[in-house]
């Protein structure tokens, strides 16, 4: 076997055997999620781009800065599936298919979507600090970001990609993902890419504290998590422009 078949093996072999096994036996029945996700995604786009229903997504699912903390927290689960209208709508969906899949099949429904919304949440919650702080902080945002829509799944995907990464050990993967978001913001410093990295900050958190709570085994770890190396997991136990509107920026 050549040297890049080796390392890609090493990258994504046991992610790759597991998600072919689970569409092999299961279908897309193996990806209710995802499959979910991606219709609900595709339902809000087309709604959001009517005039009788653009208002109605924005009262449901656009979260901004300038938002009362508790309406933002109500919106922020039904933000995760509100695509840019500013971007490609099928760019959105590819990136929530492939992501929410792998990730529902290897990490569980469930923690796909608690890491899912976690991801979001620190994304907005950085906003609102970032604001507060003003410009003139490193960490800091112009006051006109404060009126930017949230940036929909992509801070989601963004923090998934990272935290499937880690199970499963493709450092380099997930090493890639977090040098493209410090790329995207170093050539276009925008709220959307700030609230990336915040998302991936908190994921590598949560990576670590994980970490740090595992037994050490003096055989070394796994490139496979626990009880994952025959298979994918079971899901029982872990289981527009014009018209006036906002900026919305993904």
């Amino acid at each position: 076997m050549s040297r890049p078949a080796e390392l890609a093996r090493a990258e994504w072999g046991a992610l790759l055997t597991a998600v072919r096994t689970a569409l092999a036996e299961r279908k897309w029945r193996a990806v209710p999620l995802a499959l979910g996700a991606v219709c609900l995604t595709s339902l809000l786009q087309y709604v959001q781009n009517q005039d009788w229903g653009y208002q109605f997504v924005q009262n449901i699912g656009a979260v901004r800065a300038e938002d009362p903390l508790w309406l933002a927290l109500l919106r922020t689960p039904l933000s995760l599936f509100v695509p840019a209208l500013d971007l490609p709508v099928w760019g959105a969906l590819a990136q929530v298919l492939l992501v929410f899949g792998i990730a529902e099949i290897c990490v569980g429904r469930v923690r796909t979507l608690v890491v899912g919304y976690a991801a979001t949440l620190a994304g907005t919650l950085y906003a609102r600090v970032g604001v507060a702080l003003g410009p003139g902080h490193p960490l800091g945002l112009p006051a006109s970001d404060a009126q930017v829509v949230d940036t929909g799944p992509s801070a989601a995907v963004v923090g998934l990609a990272v935290y499937v990464s880690w199970r499963y050990r493709a450092w380099f993967t997930a090493g890639l993902v977090v040098a493209l978001m410090v790329v995207e913001v170093a050539v276009k410093d925008n709220l959307a890419g700030r609230e990336h990295l915040a998302a991936i900050v908190l994921v590598i958190v949560v990576c670590g504290v994980a970490e740090l709570r595992q037994p050490s085994s003096g055989g070394g770890r796994s490139p496979v998590p626990p009880g994952r190396e025959s298979g994918p997991p079971s899901d029982g136990p872990d289981p527009g422009s014009g018209s006036g509107r906002p900026p919305m920026r993904s």
